[in-house]
């Protein structure tokens, strides 16, 4: 097997902090000599975690450029790393900052300034998904017969992403996080956050700025809190806690077998017992609190799911982007060169099975339920939303491939009625067959470009490059790392 070493920078921008890792991965040559040459990430070592600073804003809505780029100098010196050494990475602007109105321009200008960056701006959905994958959920979800859930809850929201077979199959978010509540150390309320106002209300529960809260009163509020979010996770009521969902409702009832915990408030379930006010004010919030009773909830087994530790709490994160370039033959594509080249496209995956492509119904609802989920994790956009790469198919008759193609393409423009491009990739050998079909039945409206003969997982990246003598287009694979427990 040959291998590799490459370095490669994680950037994660969130609402409240910014921080920076520095990681070597080791990629090892997965293929055998005669194919195309493909790499996997085979380990991983931390080389520098940086301190984890304030994000710095201009105002309510703008990230301050200037300072992120400081932060991130000052940084790379204490690492003793220069921009030239750094091959690859990722830079994602998560949280709140996601939705300021200078987030794309930041994600790009701090990609530019080296290597071949994956940059992506995360809502909630892809931000719990992201998440879900640092904790280790994804990785687990291959190995166990149901369902788990990782939810990442910070200051200001818990996004929870549902994993089955190693992907994320639900999303919901919740107004449940540390600062939702800020008190001072005497315990006079400071803040109370305005979107939890109809759930306290329906709770029965009072918090006010400028009162004076009780020990038993905001411990109180904070076990409501945390059991409102279980209750909704697990199931067991969702008309109430249903009040704390930030944007869309889970669609499917989902049993969860498993069930972590990572985040800020997932690293302050370990900090040991909280007593008084000033315990919980410690940070100016009830933060503390809320890591404790949620901590609590898990001895008393009150609930049916099996808790786990996740392998990471606040450092769920991304700490780079491994890369392996592939080159396949252009006779099997169908694209419009002028369209190229594009970068960091996120791939979608949609694995097929020999029931759902004998049965249209089932088909039909497959097709949707992965559009759905593209349209949670992914902003709905003029360009490419997200290439969908197709599994699962074996011999495709005419009849199947037509099939295929109406699906695609009718429910894509009822979905993505802005997006001018649609990337599909295959597995098998199909892929211009499958293009011209979906061509046919779009007209232009949006342009296909469909290609095949190149893995991807699930959570990668792509980039296709510009054709390479009319016939051989280069694609960039680029997989997410996340720290892993030795």
């Amino acid at each position: 097997m040959d291998e590799q070493w490459i370095q490669s920078v994680g950037i994660d921008v969130g609402t409240s902090t910014t921080k920076m890792i520095v990681s070597r991965l080791r990629l090892g040559r997965m293929s055998s000599t005669f194919s195309l040459p493909r790499y996997q990430i085979v380990e991983r070592q931390l080389l520098y975690a940086s301190a984890v600073h304030s994000t710095p804003l201009l105002g309510f809505d703008e990230i301050d450029a200037e300072g992120i780029g400081e932060i991130l100098r000052r940084e790379y010196e204490t690492a003793q790393i220069s921009l030239s050494s750094i091959k690859s990475g990722a830079v994602i602007i998560t949280g709140e900052t996601a939705s300021k109105k200078n987030a794309q321009h930041i994600v790009h200008l701090l990609a530019e300034r080296s290597g071949d960056f994956v940059v992506a701006t995360a809502g909630a959905d892809l931000e719990g998904v992201l998440a879900g994958k640092g904790a280790g959920a994804e990785k687990r979800s291959q190995t166990l017969q149901g369902t788990i859930v990782n939810v990442d809850i910070g200051g200001g929201t818990a996004n929870a992403a549902y994993f089955a077979r190693g992907r994320a199959i639900a999303t919901v978010t919740f107004h449940v996080g540390g600062r939702l509540v800020r008190l001072d150390p005497q315990g006079v309320v400071q803040y109370v956050s305005p979107n939890i106002a109809q759930w306290l209300s329906a709770k029965g529960l009072r918090i006010q700025t400028g009162q004076a809260i009780g020990f038993e009163q905001i411990k109180e509020f904070a076990e409501q809190m945390a059991r409102s979010m279980l209750d909704y996770l697990t199931g067991k009521e969702r008309q109430v806690s249903g009040l704390l969902v930030l944007g869309p409702h889970l669609r499917d009832a989902f049993p969860v077998d498993e069930l972590t915990v990572s985040g800020g408030v997932g690293q302050l379930m370990t900090a040991g017992p909280v007593n008084s006010i000033a315990d919980v004010s410690r940070y100016g919030d009830f933060g503390p609190l809320l890591g404790y009773v949620l901590q609590q909830e898990r001895e008393k087994g009150a609930y049916p799911v099996r808790w786990l530790d996740p392998e990471q709490t606040v450092r769920a994160t991304v700490i780079g982007a491994g890369m392996q370039s592939t080159e396949i033959s252009g006779s099997t594509v169908h694209i419009k060169p002028e369209l190229l080249p594009i970068k960091n496209i996120p791939i979608l995956k949609l694995e097929l099975t020999a029931e759902q492509l004998t049965d249209p119904g089932k088909l039909h609802k497959e097709v949707a339920a992965v559009y759905g989920m593209g349209e949670r994790l992914f902003e709905k956009t003029a360009g490419i939303p997200f290439a969908l790469a197709i599994s699962g198919i074996g011999y495709c008759s005419y009849a199947l491939l037509q099939t295929i193609a109406q699906e695609l393409a009718d429910q894509y423009r009822q979905a993505f009625t802005e997006s001018k491009t649609m990337v599909v990739i295959c597995e098998t050998d199909m892929a211009k067959a499958l293009g011209q079909a979906l061509a046919l039945r779009c007209k232009g409206a949006p342009e296909i470009i469909c290609i095949d003969q190149v893995r991807v997982e699930y959570g990668d990246y792509i980039d296709l490059g510009e054709p390479i003598s009319g016939t051989i287009i280069p694609v960039v694979v680029k997989t997410l790392a996340f720290d892993e427990r030795p």
